[in-house]
This record gives C-alpha cells, structure tokens and sequence, in this order.
C-alpha cells in the first residue's frame, strides 16, 4: 500500500484483505480491517486515526455521495484490493454523519435512499445497547451540566457502539469512570466544537491538530462544567 496521501488527495481508508494490526493501539484487527495508513506510523485503525465519528456511505448513488462528500469537512474514500483486477477499487466514502442526513435530505424524492437510511439506522440500533447508553448519557449530563441539550445522547452514541474499539467501550467506560466519560467528552468536543477535521482534513496530523485546538477544547470544557442556570445568571 502507498503511504498516507498528502493535502491535495482524498484521505483514504483500506480494507484489508490479509491479518492486520493496529501500529498504535496494537490490537490485532484480523481480516477485513478498516484501516488508514499515516507516514511514519504504518498501519492505524480508523479509532486511533481518528476517523471513527464517520459513517460509511457505499457507492452507487453519485448524487448522494457528491452531496456528502461536498457538506462533510472530513472524509475519505474506502477501498479494498481486487484479485480478479489487480488493484484497488472504490467501495465508497466515510463522511461526517451531519453531512450524509444533510445529503439525504436533498435525495429523498429517491426511495432508495430513503431505505437505505432506514437500513443504517436499524443497524445503530441493533449497534446500541439501549440501557448502558441511557446510563451513559446521564453520566455525561450530571458531570457537564452546561452541555447543549440532547448532546449527551449523541456522546454516548458514539463512544458506546458495539464492536467500535471507542472509549465507551472500555471496563473503566462500563463503569461509568469520571475519566473515561471526559475522554468521549473531549473526542466530540473535538469533532463537534473546534476545526479539528478541518486540521485533519488539510493534512494535519492528529497530535498537532490536536495541540492546535487544545484551548479552545478546554473552554468548552469548563463551559459544559458549569451548570446551565449558573451561566444565565452570569
């Protein structure tokens, strides 16, 4: 495989066809991986890379996919090698998932589409499991009272689907520990409230994307800290 693109290129994201390991978590990912390749660094899984907030958008609908492409701030292409054709070919996108709805809408006259969003959302609900996420995000509500509402919900989503490898996944996540609970906390602070995919998406790498926007994560920390009657009366 060719190293990891440079700015001008599409990000792009293999599927793997032999055993494959992840060169920063070193968890051994199997066949069929989803991984990202980033100079110096070798193989990384989409987590680590932190690629994992996207949704996968196969091809085969061209007007869905330039749409989600063009409203996502950060995507990549997804492909996976061809005996039969001695490359790689194209099996779709990832993109933000405010991007996709935000493209879908614009499809919707297309039944297709419409099933196929029917499709992924049964499949994040069958991801979930239902009492842990409810758990989770209350965990979130009573640590960052001053979040925006119905925020807590989308965090613990994210971080707590099965399968995923994400910090919502982990013992101390389980537990529902203080620590774990911040870490999904400043994953979508990042995504949500900085121009962190923005950084990544110019070619950025994470640690530096991640030094860039430190500051601003940390305000929007101690805001979500602070419950929200506090800072009206402030």
């Amino acid at each position: 495989m060719a190293s990891q693109l440079n700015t001008t290129e599409d990000l792009k994201v293999f599927i793997t066809v032999r055993e494959s390991k992840c060169n920063e978590c070193l968890e051994n990912l199997g066949r069929s991986a989803w991984i990202t390749l980033v100079e110096g660094k070798g193989e990384l899984c989409l987590s680590c890379a932190d690629l994992d907030h996207l949704i996968y958008l196969p091809s085969g609908d061209p007007a869905l996919t330039r749409r989600a492409k063009k409203y996502s701030t950060l995507s990549a292409v997804v492909l996976k090698w061809s005996r039969a054709r001695g490359r790689y070919e194209r099996q779709g996108l990832i993109v933000e998932e405010e991007a996709l709805e935000k493209a879908e809408k614009e499809c919707l006259a297309d039944n297709d589409v419409r099933e196929r969003r029917r499709e992924r959302d049964a499949v994040r609900r069958e991801e979930m499991d239902q009492q842990y996420l409810r758990d989770f995000a209350g965990r979130v509500r009573e640590l960052y009272p001053g979040c925006p509402t119905s925020r807590e919900t989308v965090i613990a989503e994210h971080a707590c689907r099965k399968y995923s490898g994400r910090v919502g996944r982990s013992a101390s996540a389980k537990s529902l520990d203080k620590s774990a609970v911040r870490l999904a906390v400043i994953a979508h602070i990042r995504h949500r409230e900085t121009d962190y995919d923005h950084l990544l998406a110019i070619g950025y790498g994470r640690h530096k994307a991640r030094f860039a926007v430190e500051k601003a994560v940390e305000q929007v920390l101690r805001k979500w800290e602070t419950p929200k009657s506090t800072m009206s009366k402030n």
